[in-house]
Protein backbone atom coordinates (compact mmCIF):
# COMPACT_ATOMS: atom_id res chain seq x y z
CA UNK A 1 0.00 0.00 0.00
CA UNK A 2 1.63 3.16 -1.17
CA UNK A 3 1.98 6.35 1.44
CA UNK A 4 -0.61 8.61 1.24
CA UNK A 5 0.15 12.19 1.84
CA UNK A 6 -3.24 13.58 2.08
CA UNK A 7 -6.44 12.74 3.52
CA UNK A 8 -8.95 9.96 1.85
CA UNK A 9 -12.51 10.29 2.01
CA UNK A 10 -13.95 6.82 2.87
CA UNK A 11 -17.61 7.60 2.15
CA UNK A 12 -17.54 5.83 -1.42
CA UNK A 13 -16.57 2.70 0.12
CA UNK A 14 -20.45 1.86 2.02
CA UNK A 15 -22.24 2.45 -1.22
CA UNK A 16 -19.79 -0.05 -3.47
CA UNK A 17 -20.94 -2.91 -0.58
CA UNK A 18 -24.83 -1.13 -0.91
CA UNK A 19 -24.79 -1.80 -4.70
CA UNK A 20 -23.31 -5.38 -4.43
CA UNK A 21 -25.46 -6.38 -1.70
CA UNK A 22 -27.97 -4.94 -3.74
CA UNK A 23 -26.86 -7.60 -6.67
CA UNK A 24 -26.59 -10.36 -4.09
CA UNK A 25 -30.39 -9.68 -3.40
CA UNK A 26 -31.17 -8.96 -7.38
CA UNK A 27 -29.41 -12.77 -8.32
CA UNK A 28 -31.03 -14.93 -5.72
CA UNK A 29 -34.50 -13.63 -6.17
CA UNK A 30 -33.78 -14.12 -10.17
CA UNK A 31 -32.95 -17.87 -9.29
CA UNK A 32 -36.75 -17.76 -8.19
CA UNK A 33 -37.77 -16.11 -11.46
CA UNK A 34 -36.27 -19.49 -13.00
CA UNK A 35 -38.08 -21.94 -11.37
CA UNK A 36 -41.88 -20.37 -11.40
CA UNK A 37 -44.43 -19.75 -14.03
CA UNK A 38 -47.48 -18.00 -12.26
CA UNK A 39 -45.84 -15.44 -10.16
CA UNK A 40 -43.04 -14.05 -12.85
CA UNK A 41 -44.77 -10.55 -13.22
CA UNK A 42 -43.99 -9.67 -9.46
CA UNK A 43 -40.80 -11.23 -9.27
CA UNK A 44 -40.20 -9.29 -12.26
CA UNK A 45 -41.53 -6.02 -10.57
CA UNK A 46 -39.31 -6.91 -7.50
CA UNK A 47 -35.83 -6.63 -9.57
CA UNK A 48 -37.08 -3.50 -11.48
CA UNK A 49 -37.36 -2.16 -7.75
CA UNK A 50 -33.57 -4.22 -7.42
CA UNK A 51 -32.61 -1.78 -10.42
CA UNK A 52 -34.47 1.81 -9.07
CA UNK A 53 -31.59 1.01 -5.96
CA UNK A 54 -28.93 0.45 -7.87
CA UNK A 55 -29.53 3.10 -10.37
CA UNK A 56 -29.88 5.31 -6.91
CA UNK A 57 -26.32 4.59 -5.35
CA UNK A 58 -24.87 4.88 -8.93
CA UNK A 59 -26.36 8.34 -8.90
CA UNK A 60 -24.90 9.21 -4.88
CA UNK A 61 -21.78 7.92 -6.25
CA UNK A 62 -21.35 10.12 -9.44
CA UNK A 63 -23.19 13.02 -7.35
CA UNK A 64 -20.30 12.59 -4.41
CA UNK A 65 -17.46 11.89 -7.20
CA UNK A 66 -18.37 15.50 -8.77
CA UNK A 67 -18.59 17.33 -5.30
CA UNK A 68 -15.18 15.70 -3.21
CA UNK A 69 -11.90 16.75 -3.73
CA UNK A 70 -9.88 13.86 -2.62
CA UNK A 71 -10.89 10.15 -3.56
CA UNK A 72 -9.87 7.43 -2.26
CA UNK A 73 -8.74 6.05 -5.37
CA UNK A 74 -8.90 7.65 -9.35
CA UNK A 75 -11.96 9.06 -10.28
CA UNK A 76 -12.20 7.60 -13.79
CA UNK A 77 -11.68 3.93 -11.69
CA UNK A 78 -14.49 4.91 -9.15
CA UNK A 79 -16.65 5.73 -11.83
CA UNK A 80 -16.02 2.57 -14.00
CA UNK A 81 -16.81 0.47 -10.60
CA UNK A 82 -19.69 1.89 -9.71
CA UNK A 83 -21.36 1.80 -13.36
CA UNK A 84 -19.76 -1.77 -14.37
CA UNK A 85 -21.97 -2.79 -10.75
CA UNK A 86 -25.02 -1.23 -12.60
CA UNK A 87 -24.81 -2.79 -15.48
CA UNK A 88 -24.42 -6.06 -14.02
CA UNK A 89 -27.85 -5.33 -12.54
CA UNK A 90 -29.70 -3.91 -15.85
CA UNK A 91 -28.70 -7.06 -17.29
CA UNK A 92 -30.56 -8.99 -15.19
CA UNK A 93 -33.08 -7.22 -14.61
CA UNK A 94 -33.42 -7.11 -18.52
CA UNK A 95 -33.23 -10.91 -18.54
CA UNK A 96 -36.14 -11.30 -16.56
CA UNK A 97 -38.57 -8.23 -18.09
CA UNK A 98 -37.80 -10.00 -21.28
CA UNK A 99 -39.28 -13.38 -19.82
CA UNK A 100 -42.39 -12.02 -19.21
CA UNK A 101 -43.00 -9.55 -21.87
CA UNK A 102 -42.32 -12.57 -24.25
CA UNK A 103 -44.48 -14.71 -22.32
CA UNK A 104 -41.80 -17.49 -22.21
CA UNK A 105 -42.79 -20.11 -19.38
CA UNK A 106 -40.31 -23.54 -18.95
CA UNK A 107 -37.04 -21.92 -19.59
CA UNK A 108 -33.72 -24.48 -20.44
CA UNK A 109 -31.83 -25.63 -17.47
CA UNK A 110 -28.46 -24.03 -18.50
CA UNK A 111 -30.17 -20.86 -18.07
CA UNK A 112 -30.39 -22.28 -14.32
CA UNK A 113 -26.45 -22.69 -14.85
CA UNK A 114 -26.19 -19.26 -15.63
CA UNK A 115 -27.96 -17.81 -12.39
CA UNK A 116 -25.95 -20.03 -9.96
CA UNK A 117 -22.69 -18.71 -11.60
CA UNK A 118 -24.56 -15.07 -11.18
CA UNK A 119 -25.16 -15.97 -7.99
CA UNK A 120 -21.61 -16.85 -6.97
CA UNK A 121 -20.12 -14.07 -8.85
CA UNK A 122 -22.86 -11.17 -6.41
CA UNK A 123 -21.50 -12.96 -3.25
CA UNK A 124 -17.61 -13.03 -4.32
CA UNK A 125 -18.12 -9.46 -5.52
CA UNK A 126 -19.70 -8.24 -2.16
CA UNK A 127 -16.92 -9.79 -0.19
CA UNK A 128 -14.75 -7.97 -1.96
CA UNK A 129 -16.33 -4.84 -2.01
CA UNK A 130 -16.14 -4.78 1.68
CA UNK A 131 -12.61 -5.43 1.69
CA UNK A 132 -11.84 -2.72 -1.35
CA UNK A 133 -10.86 -0.19 1.76
CA UNK A 134 -7.82 -2.16 2.71
CA UNK A 135 -7.25 -3.97 -0.41
CA UNK A 136 -6.86 -7.15 1.75
CA UNK A 137 -6.92 -10.39 -0.75
CA UNK A 138 -8.47 -8.68 -3.44
CA UNK A 139 -6.42 -11.38 -5.83
CA UNK A 140 -8.57 -13.87 -5.20
CA UNK A 141 -11.56 -12.49 -5.88
CA UNK A 142 -10.84 -11.11 -9.25
CA UNK A 143 -9.52 -14.68 -10.29
CA UNK A 144 -12.19 -16.55 -8.68
CA UNK A 145 -14.57 -14.25 -10.92
CA UNK A 146 -12.97 -14.69 -13.93
CA UNK A 147 -12.92 -18.26 -13.52
CA UNK A 148 -16.85 -17.82 -13.01
CA UNK A 149 -17.24 -15.90 -16.37
CA UNK A 150 -14.87 -18.26 -18.20
CA UNK A 151 -17.36 -21.37 -16.99
CA UNK A 152 -20.39 -19.14 -17.93
CA UNK A 153 -19.17 -18.68 -21.31
CA UNK A 154 -18.79 -22.53 -21.28
CA UNK A 155 -22.52 -22.76 -20.42
CA UNK A 156 -23.68 -19.89 -22.60
CA UNK A 157 -21.72 -21.37 -25.70
CA UNK A 158 -23.62 -25.18 -24.85
CA UNK A 159 -27.15 -23.46 -24.37
CA UNK A 160 -26.91 -21.84 -27.77
CA UNK A 161 -26.30 -25.48 -29.29
CA UNK A 162 -29.08 -27.13 -27.60
CA UNK A 163 -30.98 -23.45 -28.53
CA UNK A 164 -29.66 -23.74 -32.77
CA UNK A 165 -30.50 -28.14 -32.61
CA UNK A 166 -33.76 -27.92 -33.80
CA UNK A 167 -36.12 -28.92 -30.63
CA UNK A 168 -37.57 -25.12 -30.39
CA UNK A 169 -39.50 -23.06 -32.66
CA UNK A 170 -37.71 -20.43 -34.80
CA UNK A 171 -39.27 -17.66 -32.50
CA UNK A 172 -39.33 -19.39 -29.19
CA UNK A 173 -35.15 -19.35 -29.89
CA UNK A 174 -34.78 -15.92 -30.50
CA UNK A 175 -37.07 -14.93 -27.36
CA UNK A 176 -34.87 -17.61 -25.22
CA UNK A 177 -31.31 -16.20 -27.17
CA UNK A 178 -32.35 -12.82 -25.63
CA UNK A 179 -32.52 -14.11 -22.45
CA UNK A 180 -29.48 -16.09 -22.54
CA UNK A 181 -27.58 -12.67 -24.03
CA UNK A 182 -28.85 -11.23 -21.03
CA UNK A 183 -27.28 -13.23 -18.76
CA UNK A 184 -24.46 -13.56 -20.12
CA UNK A 185 -23.97 -9.44 -20.29
CA UNK A 186 -24.48 -9.87 -16.74
CA UNK A 187 -21.69 -12.50 -16.19
CA UNK A 188 -18.95 -10.14 -18.19
CA UNK A 189 -19.82 -7.23 -16.24
CA UNK A 190 -19.10 -9.36 -13.09
CA UNK A 191 -15.89 -9.89 -14.61
CA UNK A 192 -15.33 -5.85 -15.69
CA UNK A 193 -15.91 -5.70 -11.71
CA UNK A 194 -12.90 -7.65 -11.05
CA UNK A 195 -11.23 -6.16 -13.98
CA UNK A 196 -11.13 -2.96 -12.45
CA UNK A 197 -10.51 -3.77 -8.88
CA UNK A 198 -7.23 -5.17 -10.22
CA UNK A 199 -6.40 -2.18 -11.89
CA UNK A 200 -7.23 -0.29 -8.71
CA UNK A 201 -5.21 -2.26 -6.95
CA UNK A 202 -2.03 -2.47 -8.76
CA UNK A 203 -2.45 1.33 -8.89
CA UNK A 204 -2.39 1.63 -4.76
CA UNK A 205 0.15 -0.80 -4.79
Amino acid sequence: MRLRLTPRDDRFFPMFVEAAQNLVSATELMGEFLHVTSNREKLAAQLREHEHAGDAVTHRVIHELNSTFVTPFDREDIYRLITQLDDVMDAIEAAADFTVLSELETLPAEMGRQVDLLQRAARCTAEAMGRLATMDDLASFWIEVNRLENEADQVYRKLLSRLFSGSYEALTVLKLKQVADDLEDAADAFEHVANVVETIAVKES
